[in-house]
């Protein structure tokens, strides 16, 4: 675990950067550099990065969603495996709506890319509220609102 990491200016310096969020390194620290960087904000090397970041966030996703699949299955109904797995599935969700959210970023795209993030924990929660109702107990359908994954 690395203390600091420089806060990147070029895209070269981005890419690493996202390569080593995308890749779950050291989280807080990346975050904090990212936040901190700056980008000569131009044609190609805009819509590089963005795509870079974009589809590094759609992978993080992607994953949260797989392990959360993968716990629920391990969980058997037991209630705080549950509850630990969709806490687990929102803090991760909430990260990459900090980590989206960055300075360096213009305002619009700011606003479209984080929604991005909060639209797809919406719908993370109305699938879960949706399959919960199969439960006849309702106990389920009490812990899925009572823990909800888009409270970012």
């Amino acid at each position: 675990m690395t203390n600091s990491i420089k806060p990147p200016e070029t895209y070269a310096e981005w890419a690493a950067v996202i390569d080593m969020f995308k890749a779950k390194t050291d989280d807080e620290t990346v975050l904090a550099s990212m936040r901190k960087g700056t980008l000569e904000w131009q044609s190609g090397v805009a819509e590089r990065f963005s795509k870079k970041l974009i589809d590094a966030v759609n992978y993080r996703m992607n994953s949260a969603s797989d392990k959360f699949q993968k716990e629920m299955g391990r969980a058997g109904g037991q209630e705080s495996a549950i509850v630990r797995a969709l806490l687990a599935l929102r803090k991760e969700m909430s990260f990459l709506a900090r980590a989206i959210d960055l300075p360096v970023l213009p305002e619009k795209d700011r606003l479209h890319y984080r929604a991005l993030v909060t639209d797809q924990a919406d719908n993370m929660q109305r699938s879960l509220e949706d399959s919960a109702k199969k439960d006849r107990t309702g106990k389920l359908a009490s812990i899925v609102r009572n823990n909800k994954v888009n409270v970012l």
